[in-house]
């Protein structure tokens, strides 16, 4: 399904990144549960405006009640609450609606998110970048990233220049193995072998 229709003043951002899924209702006015996708949900609440798409498999019933549901969502509250975030959205005071959310993703705009730190980076910046190593032999390309508890781990993909076959590579991203990252050059450099 495709976004709902948005109103007059609001266009789909072109730089829209899906940062979290609704996973039900929360109290009895209307507010819901959300997952978000990083550890760190700041990308949430660094705007009031959500912006939304309801999964392929939604049930025709909970399709319905959407249907007056505003695109973005305007947030009014949200907080962090065990590993989740509830949030009150105006517009929204049912909780049948707020049930029919139930796994409608969340869009915010890549221009909202706070600014990183130093040496720090957001995945959603990180994949499609080129890693090369120190002897400048290409790596692949970072298609993921994957969450390993004390560190995070590239997941970075190439074809076999013999085979033709797709390579998988596992580099943890962390300073021991990763050299640079220049997000201006779309390039991360690694200490990290071809056969590694």
């Amino acid at each position: 399904m495709n976004p709902a229709p948005l109103s007059e003043s609001a266009e789909w951002p072109a730089d829209a990144v899906e940062v979290a899924v609704v996973t039900g209702a929360w109290g009895v006015k209307g507010g819901v549960r959300i997952k978000p996708y990083s550890a760190d949900p700041q990308a949430l609440f660094s705007t009031k405006r959500w912006y939304w798409q309801a999964p392929q498999e939604m049930p025709a019933a909970h399709r319905q009640r959407l249907d007056a549901l505003e695109q973005p969502l305007r947030v009014a509250s949200a907080r962090e609450q065990g590993d989740g975030i509830v949030a009150v959205l105006q517009d929204l005071a049912d909780r049948d609606v707020a049930q029919a959310c139930k796994g409608l993703r969340l869009f915010v705009k890549r221009s909202s998110f706070p600014t990183a730190e130093e040496g720090e980076y957001y995945w959603v910046d990180l994949i499609g970048l080129e890693v090369v190593n120190r002897q400048d032999e290409r790596l692949g390309t970072v298609v993921g990233l994957m969450q390993t508890g004390p560190h995070s781990v590239l997941r970075i993909e190439d074809l076999d220049s013999k085979t033709g076959d797709k390579l998988e590579r596992l580099v943890p991203f962390v300073d021991a193995y990763i050299d640079e990252v220049s997000l201006p050059q779309r390039r991360i450099r690694a200490d990290w072998g071809l056969d590694d």
